[in-house]
């Protein structure tokens, strides 16, 4: 292989390595070697070598030197080993991170996470709430909308979307040919943030495990992330939603599709389009036929 070659295989590596980080694998670290050093490129080809080496020798085998098609299962064997070899060398971190955060409690329900939670104080949002906003819902449901934080309505209530937004996903989820009482719905902080601020990261910290067990005890088969603190909290990742809103992710066993919030549709009403595209999604998996025409 070229230099030439090995730099742009390089770069399709560390693309790749980026993808997987903005999915919610990893962070990677490199490992140290036995000297302390770190593996380097030349050792991770090395390692590679021994899986490329059988295509050369079946090229040589049958006819001395190898073909256009051997050279290229050649190449892609080696892309593949070098790949392998290189998120060999650049494990995951051993602490947990959000997309991984939340311990797998057998048996665990609803009632027991929101007990766990009990008068939260772990973040100074407990200093100006008014209600802890768990989440309502159909434990069973197997849709599952997760929100930002509760906003004023939401805080005076202890309702998630209670407000002008809440009742923009109320119509919302009536278009799909469902009722409130059909689907569960949460948001990624369970306190208020003063003004409805941005959600700060120590605050997201202190709440996302409880989110993450919320959702595996409804086990639901779809999720919809609403709006960028929602899809970036669950992707553990810093994208712009508009990278990948309306596109189908996997996440813990369910189908994720992020699309953006009822609350955005309030100040952009021309994006409800998108949104309705997005919904149109989820209700082909979930087999809905809809009620009416989009909110």
């Amino acid at each position: 292989m070229t230099r030439p070659e090995q730099e742009q295989l390089d770069r399709k590596l560390e693309e790749r390595l980026r993808y997987y980080r903005d999915i919610g694998i990893g962070p990677f670290f490199r490992r140290r070697g036995p000297a302390g050093g770190e593996v380097t490129p030349a050792q991770m080809r090395a390692a590679a070598g021994t899986h490329a080496g059988p295509a050369r020798a079946a090229s040589t085998a049958a006819g001395g030197a190898p073909n256009a098609m051997t050279r290229s299962r050649a190449a892609s064997t080696t892309a593949e080993s070098l790949l392998a070899a290189k998120m060999a060398a650049l494990p995951l971190a051993k602490g947990p991170s959000l997309f991984e955060a939340a311990e797998r409690i057998q048996g665990d329900t609803l009632a027991r996470i929101r007990a766990d939670l009990g008068d939260c104080t772990r973040c100074k949002l407990s200093r100006s709430r008014k209600h802890i906003v768990f989440g309502d819902g159909n434990e069973k449901a197997e849709l599952v909308f997760v929100g930002e934080g509760p906003g004023h309505d939401e805080d005076v209530q202890g309702l998630p979307f209670v407000g002008r937004a809440g009742k923009l996903l109320t119509q919302m989820i009536e278009a799909m040919g469902l009722e409130r009482r059909d689907v569960y719905i949460c948001n990624v902080l369970k306190c208020r943030p003063p003004e409805n601020r941005t959600p700060e990261r120590d605050e997201v910290a202190a709440c996302s495990p409880f989110l993450l067990r919320q959702i595996e005890a409804i086990r639901p088969k779809v999720i919809v992330a609403l709006g960028s603190v929602a899809a970036q909290t669950l992707l553990n990742t810093n994208r712009s939603i508009s990278q990948f809103r309306g596109e189908w992710l996997e996440f813990r066993g369910a189908r994720l599709l992020a699309t953006y919030h009822p609350a955005y549709l309030l100040r952009n009403p021309n994006a409800k389009g998108e949104v309705w595209k997005d919904l149109q999604k989820v209700m082909a998996v979930l087999g809905l036929s809809g009620r009416k025409r989009r909110p």
